[in-house]
């Protein structure tokens, strides 16, 4: 029987006897509610070793341990890292929802001198496979495209087959929608993002991970986000986390992206996991409270208390 309230959210593509177990990694995903926390750990390809060491970093985010253990400890929606890491991590981690990200690069080549391609590095029965063989919490897998350049069609095919092929064996599908490239003036641009939103629409996937719109000026507005979110359709919005910033600064914007410009979650890594242990999981539940838990800021400022 499918819940009324998440009928829409149900793929015509999964089979009939893949309904209930996509239907219940949906609801367990995003905790009942429709919107996803999803806690992003992918930077270790994607932005090599900025993110985990330096000044203002502690220690122990060097260890890629420490995202396993936030992860395990703290309230979330999803774990997204690469299928490697979830690999090497996993037997001490088997209560972790995961989703493994299929498709990762570097920063090392700038995108003004070269057109991205994040090619998929392992295919969706790869990612099944391993699940039945290990028993792990894998709900769904994700993948970036990055639009506006010379390999785009390849990205959007591998893109397009990834979500059919996820939905097929009941699992979430999650894009990064990122237009990089020379073409590209601002990718902040409201405008950009909807477009963006709107590609995610039509390649089926579940949750799209998009840039936050800036206006004019370079300031984030929550109501220029709507164009994107009513884009993208039945396809839930998720805004990047971005560079830490203060917590009720993140929380204030998140519950806006929310309640005004109608997202369905967050996609965040850095303003989690750059914090010591104890702190990383209070800001993670708090961010899981505004997201699944309809809460407001200020009861979510109180779990970091």
């Amino acid at each position: 029987m499918i819940r009324e309230d998440f009928r829409d959210f149900l793929p015509a593509d999964v089979p009939a006897d893949k309904e209930k177990e996509f239907l219940e990694n949906f609801e367990k995903s995003t905790g009942g509610s429709g919107r996803l926390m999803l806690f992003a750990g992918d930077q270790k390809v994607e932005h090599l070793n900025n993110d985990f060491h330096g000044e203002g970093i502690p220690e122990e985010d060097n260890d890629p341990e420490h995202l396993f253990r936030i992860a395990k400890m703290a309230k979330i929606g999803v774990f997204a890292t690469q299928f490697g890491l979830i690999s090497r991590y996993g037997r001490d981690y088997k209560d972790v929802p995961y989703l493994v990200k299929l498709n990762s690069k570097t920063n090392l080549v700038p995108y003004d001198a070269k057109d991205p391609y994040s090619q998929q590095w392992l295919e969706v029965e790869d990612v099944v496979r391993f699940r039945d063989s290990s028993g792990l919490d894998i709900r769904g897998v994700g993948y970036t495209v990055y639009l506006g350049g010379e390999h785009e069609h390849s990205m959007l095919r591998e893109a397009a087959r990834i979500v059919h092929e996820a939905h097929s064996h009941g699992m979430l599908a999650v894009l990064w929608m990122y237009p990089k490239g020379p073409f590209v003036k601002n990718e902040h641009d409201p405008h950009l993002i909807a477009g963006a939103a709107g590609v995610a629409a039509c390649l089926g996937a579940d949750f799209a991970k998009v840039k936050v719109p800036y206006d004019k000026e370079g300031q984030p507005l929550p109501e220029l986000l709507q164009e994107a979110t009513t884009a993208a359709g039945r396809t839930g919005v998720l805004c990047e986390g971005g560079s830490r910033i203060d917590e009720e600064t993140f929380l204030r914007q998140l519950h806006e992206q929310i309640h005004i410009g109608h997202s369905r979650g967050n996609g965040t890594g850095r303003n989690i996991h750059q914090r010591p242990l104890q702190e990383a999981v209070k800001m993670a539940d708090a961010i899981y409270a505004v997201t699944c838990e309809n809460k407001s800021v200020k009861e979510a400022l109180e779990i970091l208390a």
